[in-house]
């Protein structure tokens, strides 16, 4: 599979460099991690099988800016590079896909200072899913909802935990990543994934 970066980080470096003037107490936290979850009820033939996408390493950004004193908004963007193991009688054993997560949210922290201790924090947005060898890619509707912990190591750095889950509307009942013909035939209503992740924080 050749190498790319994915669309939401091309979407999130861009609207960064318009947000770079605004105000002090943004932060820019750089994430990585580990994502699971998310699978897809396949048909081929008179057979119907549901294979689970490889769990795999996810990279994350998010950019945040004061609300309040107890509160951020957040652009989120995490993507993976996993496989997806076909059914069995297709014509290949497996395909690449990148899934990736572009959500615009907030975090509110629950001691009510923001940039210390534990945090909740969502999102709306969408969800990128592309396949390799040629296949169409897909874009859905998605939530996400993060537990997170921020221990601040100075006054402009901190390290972040946080457990996020992604819910993804599907909504089909015919083909999905399709080149000629459809490889994968979905049944079903929603995808669901989760990660851990730990970051660092840097305020500005």
């Amino acid at each position: 599979m050749t190498s790319r970066l994915p669309a939401p980080f091309v979407v999130l470096a861009l609207w960064l460099l318009g947000a770079l003037p605004a105000a002090a107490q943004n932060a820019l936290t750089v994430y990585g991690g580990y994502r699971g979850g998310g699978s897809f009820e396949q048909t081929v033939g008179a057979t119907t099988t549901t294979d689970d996408v490889d769990a795999s390493g996810a990279f994350a950004l998010a950019f945040e800016w004061a609300v309040d004193g107890a509160r951020n908004g957040q652009v989120f963007a995490s993507a993976q590079r996993t496989h997806l193991p076909l059914a069995p009688g297709s014509a290949q054993a497996s395909v690449s896909l990148d899934i990736a997560y572009l959500h615009l949210g907030g975090v509110n922290y629950f001691e009510g200072q923001a940039g210390r201790g534990a945090y909740v924090a969502g999102g709306l947005g969408a969800t990128f899913m592309s396949p390799g060898d040629g296949m169409n890619s897909e874009v859905r509707p998605s939530m996400s909802l993060a537990l997170g912990y921020e221990h601040a190591l100075t006054p402009s750095i901190a390290l972040r935990g946080e457990l996020r889950g992604y819910a993804t509307l599907i909504n089909s009942g015919g083909g999905f990543f399709c080149s000629g013909g459809c490889v994968v035939s979905i049944h079903g209503d929603a995808m669901f994934q989760a990660e851990a992740l730990l970051g660092l924080s840097m305020r500005f």
